[in-house]
């Protein structure tokens, strides 16, 4: 019997690899421009950051972890965000007393959660993400909006849409939760048993039930809006105020929640709408948070950031049909025909990798119409061929792959002739 790949997982292949390598190089341009630095962190972390960080409530942590217990008994969790692990490093690394401040950093890499697999949703799947710790000021929550709309629009895509909301400060968001209570408490028997035992935890996640969306107590649910008080009015104002000033669209939905315990004042996620995508989806979220890097052990400061999969932006892509800059050419394939011609051919594609110049031959002792079809399969610009004829001519015919022209070159000055006609180099 096979043994086939686990469930929820996938294989990357030659040819679709380059997809996520344009995303994640374009991402990165962007967090360069915006002067946002890569931090890596390991792909596990010891279980109790994610239930301090993440939120014991969470179906992250109840539902979807993939935690063991290692050799030395202690409990481990493959990381299923990448928030928690950026602001443990953040605190045990005392980032927050650098010079610089604030500590702008980005992250990409696989994440684990044990979910129902479906398109755009993995059981290990990559994130990019953005956080940036130690400001309160709203510019640069717009900032954060605008480095993430700027990565989509750099991809090229169409129809995107950033909708925002305020969940408030602590005061705001305590007196909206016991509206909350109140109103959903009537009725909670008719609800899940996940909104049930939501009720006195975490009653704002009621809000982002998907089995219950369509109870008419949803759409009558107190707006968090309504009970901002005049600092949280006033931090809203001002992020709108920014991203009004830098000319970014953005639409206001008082019901956006995130499904993770730690925000508060600025929420938002990005949705597209395009066909063959289906319904407007949301290929980002994130927020700003307070409380979180106190619950890891560090002093009090304020964050915000977001996350969005590699795996939905690609689907998005190719839904638009948005033509990706990838390119799988080989600059030169060199065919070789005689024992003493193909001892050479291996001399001449070292030569040319060292120049670096794109390049292969054949291994297989094919005949020379094989070579040439493998060249034309591999997108070769130019092929070179030498024979044992040539080898001693101190000559080799290089091909024009699209045009069809072909010229003999003294073997002396190959590599420079393919520098010259691969890279323009002198």
């Amino acid at each position: 019997m096979s043994i086939q790949i686990p469930r929820g997982t996938q294989d990357i292949l030659p040819g679709e690899v380059e997809i996520w390598q344009h995303i994640e190089a374009t991402a990165k341009e962007v967090c360069r421009q915006y002067n946002y630095h890569e931090i890596r962190t390991p792909i596990f972390e010891h279980t109790d950051l994610f239930q301090r960080g993440v939120g014991d409530t969470t179906d992250i942590v109840q539902k979807e972890m993939y935690t063991f217990e290692d050799r030395g008994g202690r409990s481990i969790t493959l990381r299923p965000e990448g928030t928690a692990a950026v602001v443990r490093s953040y605190v045990e690394k005392k980032l927050y007393g650098q010079a610089n401040q604030p500590t702008k950093l980005f992250y990409q890499g696989p994440m684990f959660r044990y979910e129902r697999p479906q398109a755009g949703r993995m059981r290990q799947f990559v994130q990019f993400g953005v956080e940036a710790l130690g400001s309160a000021d709203p510019a640069i929550d717009a900032e954060v909006l605008a480095l993430v709309m700027s990565i989509y629009a750099k991809l090229g895509l169409k129809n995107v849409k950033l909708v925002i909301n305020s969940l408030g400060d602590k005061e705001s968001r305590q007196a909206h939760r016991q509206a909350l209570v109140d109103h959903f408490k009537p009725s909670i028997a008719e609800f899940c048993s996940d909104c049930q035992e939501r009720l006195e935890k975490n009653p704002l996640r009621i809000l982002d039930c998907k089995k219950d969306r369509e109870h008419p107590l949803m759409g009558t649910a107190p707006s968090i809006l309504d009970y901002l008080n005049e600092e949280s009015q006033s931090y809203f104002t001002q992020v709108k105020a920014y991203l009004d000033a830098l000319d970014i669209p953005y639409v206001v939905d008082p019901t956006l929640v995130r499904g993770l315990d730690y925000y508060y004042h600025t929420a938002f996620e990005v949705m597209i709408d395009g066909e063959g995508f289906g319904a407007i989806t949301t290929i980002c979220g994130g927020g700003r948070y307070t409380g979180l890097v106190e619950d890891i052990g560090g002093p009090s400061t304020p964050g915000i950031g977001f996350a969005f999969s590699i795996e939905r932006v690609i689907m998005a892509l190719k839904a638009q049909k948005v033509p990706l800059p990838v390119s799988t050419e080989l600059d030169c394939y060199v065919v070789s025909l005689g024992e003493k011609a193909k001892a050479k051919a291996v001399e001449l594609l070292y030569q040319l990798r060292a120049a670096g110049i794109s390049s292969d031959k054949d291994y297989l002792d094919k005949k020379m119409k094989a070579q040439l079809k493998a060249a034309d399969r591999l997108n070769a610009r130019y092929t070179a061929i030498l024979g044992d004829d040539e080898l001693e001519k101190g000559l080799i015919v290089v091909k024009q792959m699209e045009s069809g022209e072909q010229e003999e070159v003294e073997l002396e000055s190959f590599i420079q002739y393919m520098k010259q006609h691969t890279q323009g180099g002198n």
